[in-house]
């Protein structure tokens, strides 16, 4: 794998990840620059997205590169049954960069091993989505001034949101409290409790969602993914199992933000979008200033 791929976010130690961090910083003060000039950058993007393409294709375009690819697997050879493999030999044959979406578990790994250039996974099924991490740190940097000893609240999917995972995984550096909140078709992983516990990361289980928030720094809300379900009976048993509302912040705390990866169903009310603790749409920009850094690193900019 070439070192400059970020596939998953181990790929980056804690002072790289500080490293990022301040270079998007610096990004957000002056987003408009030319260091991908003369350069072209591949979006390979087999399964939808809007924020994550529209943010990397934002952060090129403002750092003057050039985009190719696609947006939908059925436009593209694929169809005609490529493999991965030659797909990625392929484009990486015309490009400096390639940033791919995958459905499949460790398809970004593996595209990492045959590329010519450095990968960025912008997510591989249930498994990492090392970007929305970043974004997540920087976000949480912003609010709270720092993200060392943090309550931090994760609430519904855990079992298949891979922004958690990848998430939980970054935070462990920093000494985090976490809370899980969600019905025991949708718990954390236990490979990720068993990390957890080897590194002496303190973190409760709850299947409850009510005034426990109130002890918290930042609450990251997730959707209920209806893709990841193979049976719909199981989704519709719990697609509205944890819904947060205006009053309900009451009497959290004065600097707890809510984040949320996006896109929103139902399980934040709308009148939460008022509260000046509701983060997530500054979050959605703030990926923008994240990627650009990434993008940065990948190519040694």
């Amino acid at each position: 794998m070439d070192n400059k791929s970020l596939v998953s976010i181990d790929d980056y130690s804690k002072e790289e990840i500080l490293e990022v961090l301040a270079r998007a910083a610096q990004f957000e003060k002056n987003p408009n620059c030319n260091l991908l000039e003369g350069k072209v950058v591949a979006s390979l993007f087999f399964e939808p997205s809007t924020r994550t393409r529209l943010s990397f294709e934002t952060a090129i375009s403002r750092m003057g590169g050039r985009i190719v690819g696609f947006t939908d697997s059925s436009s593209s050879s694929v169809t005609k049954g490529e493999t991965l493999k030659d797909t990625t030999k392929m484009v990486s044959n015309y490009c400096d960069l390639i940033v791919m979406r995958h459905p499949i578990e460790g398809s970004a790994r593996y595209a990492s091993e045959v590329s010519d250039v450095p990968i960025i996974n912008a997510g591989d099924g249930a498994n990492q989505h090392p970007t929305q991490t970043m974004l997540d740190l920087y976000s949480i940097m912003k609010t709270q001034g720092t993200l060392e000893n943090l309550n931090i609240f994760m609430v519904g999917d855990l079992k298949y949101g891979r922004t958690v995972h990848s998430l939980l995984m970054a935070l462990s550096h920093f000494n985090p409290t976490f809370h899980f909140i969600a019905p025991p078709e949708l718990e954390i992983p236990r490979g990720y409790k068993i990390f957890m516990e080897k590194n002496n990361i303190k973190y409760f289980e709850h299947s409850e969602f009510n005034d426990i928030i109130n002890d918290a720094d930042i609450l990251y809300m997730t959707r209920v993914q209806k893709e990841r379900f193979a049976d719909p009976l199981e989704y519709e048993k719990v697609k509205n199992v944890y819904i947060l509302k205006n009053d309900m912040l009451d009497n959290t705390k004065a600097n707890m933000r809510i984040l949320h990866p996006l896109p929103r169903v139902n399980e934040i009310a709308v009148d939460v979008d008022n509260n000046p603790k509701a983060y997530y749409f500054q979050q959605a920009l703030n990926g923008v200033y994240a990627r650009q850094a990434i993008i940065a690193k990948a190519l040694n900019l």
